[in-house]
Formats: structure tokens, sequence, C-alpha cells
């Protein structure tokens, strides 16, 4: 009972301390820049010009400790070592480029790159085309949408069931090798089998993507005219030729949008490796590689150069990303 009401009372007096900020501070500046003086018209000017940054500042400086900071502390932190003290220079980068868990990480990371969205967004734009096209597609859509509702590490702990394996003499409780142990095969142990065991997590992100790809995508494919659809089917064309030809060549951007968001997650990738594999049967990742140094290696200089080579790689992908939204929108 104490909790809650400490938890109803923290909302309550963060909810109020917003109203009498805000308030305030608009109460403030017009007592600066009253509105109604001799120079009327320039207060106003000059009030509308600085009202927004009241708005907009608590947000500014709660993303510049929480974003900003932490950009210039990695910076810093990559040039010294394990204890972020001693200055080593350039010795984190050289110890990067030739360990071969990094190699291991980044050919990973490159793997789930062109897997991951072109497969998410495959599957979420037939989704969206189909289900656009029987009576029960609300119901398709919810059932598809659903696993984004669930953690990444709640989708782990279903598929660990889907992938578990038991000796060839005991029955299986995973459901992948109860089908193959059906068919007269033997069980495998399919999270550890190299090389393929990162394909079996990749499946995974697939699932709970595709709902996202989904929606996204039928909501562009509604906003297609009906007259361009029109003129396709008088000309003769078949409805694959028409979402081929005319439906996709117009939705292309979204499709853009979609795909290079999901791209920027699988860069980051780390909870569904974690849960799974922990990195080990050569599933590394670089988010995960990034947390080994950091919470069991217990080297900040290390760890602060891959969460570099994280960002390095992710910003450039989210920049074209706004440009292409900013486009479309």
């Amino acid at each position: 009972m104490e909790q809650l009401l400490l938890a109803f009372g923290s909302m309550a007096l963060g909810v109020g301390a917003c109203v009498l900020y805000f308030w305030g501070s608009n109460r403030l500046l017009d007592l600066a820049l009253p509105p109604r003086s001799r120079n009327a018209a320039d207060n106003i000017r000059r009030a509308n010009m600085i009202r927004p940054w009241l708005f907009l500042g608590p947000a500014v400086i709660i993303l510049s400790a929480y974003l900003v900071y932490p950009v210039f502390n990695s910076i810093y932190l990559s040039f010294h070592g394990r204890s972020g003290d001693v200055y080593v220079g350039l010795d984190n980068y050289r110890w990067l480029f030739a360990d071969a868990g990094f190699r291991e990480s980044i050919f990973n990371n490159l793997l789930w790159l062109v897997v991951v969205p072109s497969a998410s967004t495959f599957f979420g734009l037939i989704a969206a085309a189909l289900t656009d096209r029987i009576s029960w597609g609300n119901i398709a859509k919810s059932l598809i949408f659903m696993p984004m509702a669930i953690s990444f590490v709640g989708a782990s702990v279903i598929w660990k069931f889907i992938y578990d394996v038991r000796a060839a003499d005991v029955e299986q409780i995973g459901l992948l090798n109860a089908i193959v142990v059906f068919f007269g095969g033997e069980p495998q142990a399919w999270i550890a089998l190299p090389f393929w065991n990162n394909f079996f997590l990749m499946i995974i992100l697939i699932w709970i993507q595709t709902g996202f790809a989904m929606v996204i995508l039928s909501a562009a494919l509604r906003g297609i005219p009906e007259e361009t659809v029109e003129a396709a089917v008088l000309d003769g064309a078949n409805p694959f030729q028409i979402f081929m030809k005319i439906k996709v060549p117009q939705i292309w951007g979204t499709i853009a949008v979609v795909w290079t968001t999901i791209t920027i997650l699988v860069l980051k990738v780390f909870d569904i490796v974690l849960a799974m594999t922990n990195g080990q049967w050569g599933t590394q990742v670089l988010a995960n590689f990034m947390f080994d140094w950091m919470f069991r290696g217990l080297d900040f200089g290390r760890s602060a150069t891959i969460a570099l080579v994280i960002m390095a790689l992710v910003v450039p992908i989210m920049i074209w990303n706004i440009r292409e939204a900013q486009k479309d929108g």
C-alpha cells in the first residue's frame, strides 16, 4: 500500500511540477514583456520567439544530459584505459580492429543487416496487402502485430521453448525438435549450430518486427489514389501487376523508411542474443560485445570504443531515415 501511495504521489508531484513550471514561466514572460504597453507589438513578437523555448527547455536539457553528454564521455573514455583514468591514445582502437571477437561481431551484424530488415519489410508488405483483401483482415492484423507487445527477452523465452532440445531417447518439448523427431530425424541443438544459429536468432526479430512493418505499410497502401488502380484494371493489368507496378512504386518511400528503421534496430540488437546464447557458439554481435567488456570485463575504455563504432554505424542511417520520412510526409 505504501508503494502504491508513493507511486501516485510521485506522479502527482511530477505533473504538478510541470504545470507549475509552464504556468510560472509563461506568467513571468508576460510580466517581463507585457502585451499591453507602448511597445506592445515588439513585446508580443519577442514573447512569441521566447515562449517555445520555455516549453522546450526542460526537454532540451534532459536530452542533452542523457544523449549529448554520454557521446562526449564515450569519446573521452575511448582514449583511456580500463578504469578510464589513464590516457592510452589509440590503443583501444588498435586492439579493436585486431580482435577476433570484434571481427565476429561485425560479420554477424552484417548478416543481421542483410536478412532481418529485408525479411521483416517483405513479410510486412505481403501481410499488409493480403489482410486488406479479406473480411477478417483486422483480426489477422491484430494477431500479426501482437508480438510487438512482447519484450525482446519475453520473445526469446518463447522461442527458447521452440528450439529446446532433449536427449534422443527422451520426449522432446521443443516444438521444432518434436516435428523433426516425428518425421524420423534426430533432435538438434539449434541455437548451438555454428553459423546457422544466427538465422534461428534472426527469426525471433523478424517475427516481432513484421507486425510493425505491416501496420506502417498498410496505412501507406490505403493512401494510394484509387484512380491509379482503376486505370490499371481498365488497361487489363492483373492483381500481381497492379501490386508490383502500381502500388509498390507509390509507397517506395515508406518502404525505405520502414527498412531503415528496422536496420537501426538491428544494429543495436542485444536482448535476443543475450537471452538466447549470450554471444556463444559464434553468435556475438556488437551490442553484446560492448556489454561483455563493460559489465564482465570491467573495461570502460574498450566498451566505449565499441559503443562509438555502433554509433558511427547508426547515425548516418538515422539521418537518412529522418530525411526520407520528411520527404514522404
